[in-house]
C-alpha cells in the first residue's frame, strides 16, 4: 500500500512543487495521477522513491516512512520510468539478469527470464538481442519485466506509455491489469486521459502541486473525464 500524508515539497528556489498531498493506493488498485507538466506528479513519484526528501508530511510504503527507513521501503517498491535507462550493449536477458541480481534475486536462470518475457509479450527473437536495437515499446516491456522480477508489492510508473504506439500501449495496459489482479498497488503518472479512465480504480487531477480532484472508477462511469480535466486546467484568474 502507498500513502501520502500531507506530503509537500518546496524547492530551494521557493517553488512549492507539492502542497499537502493526501492519497492512498491499496493492494489491487491502480491510481492514475493526471496533470500538466509541473503539476507535481513526478515530484510525488520522486518522494516515494526517496530521490528527494519532503519539506513536510510523509510518504509511506506498506506503512513504513520512506524518509525514516529508505532502504527498508525499497524492498517493497519497483519503478518504471518514461524513458527506461538500460544497458544498450546488453541483451534483454542480460539486462534482466543484472537487475535481478542487483535486487537480490540470485536463484533465477535463463528459463525463468524467458518465461517472464513471454508473460509480458516480448517476442522470442528479442530475448537475446541487444537493447540498442529495441523500439521504445520493447524497452518499456523489459523495464516492466525488471520491475516484475523484484515481485514488489507496489509499482510506481511515470508516464510509462509516453511515445508508445496504440498497440504497444494497449499491451502494456493489459500487463498492468494482470498485476492488479495479483494484488499489486500501482501509482501511475500520465497525460493519457483515455488510458487513465480505461484502467484506473481511482483518478486524481493535480494542478499547481495540489490534488484538486479525486474520482473512483464508479464515479467516472457517470462523468466525462476529459471535460472535467479541461475545466480544471483553465488558468486561475486572480482578481
Amino acid at each position: 500500500m502507498l500513502q501520502a500524508i500531507e506530503l509537500s515539497k518546496r524547492y530551494e528556489d521557493n517553488n512549492l512543487a507539492l502542497d499537502s498531498l493526501n492519497l492512498e493506493v491499496k493492494a489491487g488498485e491502480i491510481f492514475c495521477l493526471l496533470g500538466a507538466n509541473g503539476a507535481g506528479k513526478t515530484t510525488t513519484i520522486n518522494l516515494f522513491l526517496n530521490f528527494i526528501e519532503p519539506t513536510y508530511g510523509k510518504a509511506l510504503i506498506n506503512g513504513i516512512d520512506v524518509t525514516q527507513e529508505p532502504l527498508e521501503t525499497k524492498k517493497y517498491v519497483s519503478y518504471v520510468s518514461e524513458n527506461v535507462m538500460l544497458y544498450g550493449n546488453f541483451t534483454a536477458r542480460q539486462n534482466l539478469d543484472f537487475f535481478a541480481k542487483l535486487g537480490g534475486k540470485r536463484n533465477l536462470g535463463k528459463t525463468d527470464y524467458y518465461n517472464l518475457f513471454r508473460s509480458i509479450g516480448l517476442q522470442e527473437d528479442a530475448f537475446e538481442k541487444k537493447l540498442k536495437k529495441f523500439s521504445k515499446g520493447m524497452r518499456q516491456k523489459v523495464g516492466l519485466a525488471i520491475a516484475m522480477v523484484k515481485d514488489a508489492d507496489n509499482i510506481l510508473l511515470d508516464e510509462p506509455t509516453s511515445g508508445l504506439d496504440p498497440k504497444a500501449a494497449a499491451e502494456f495496459m493489459n500487463i498492468l491489469r494482470r498485476l492488479r489482479d495479483e494484488g499489486k498497488s500501482m501509482l501511475m503518472c500520465t497525460h493519457d486521459i483515455f488510458r487513465a479512465k480505461e484502467i484506473a480504480d481511482k483518478v486524481g487531477i493535480m494542478k499547481d502541486g495540489r490534488l484538486v480532484m479525486l474520482r473512483t472508477r464508479e464515479q467516472l462511469e457517470k462523468d466525462n473525464l476529459e471535460r472535467i480535466y479541461l475545466d480544471y486546467m483553465q488558468p486561475t484568474v486572480v482578481v
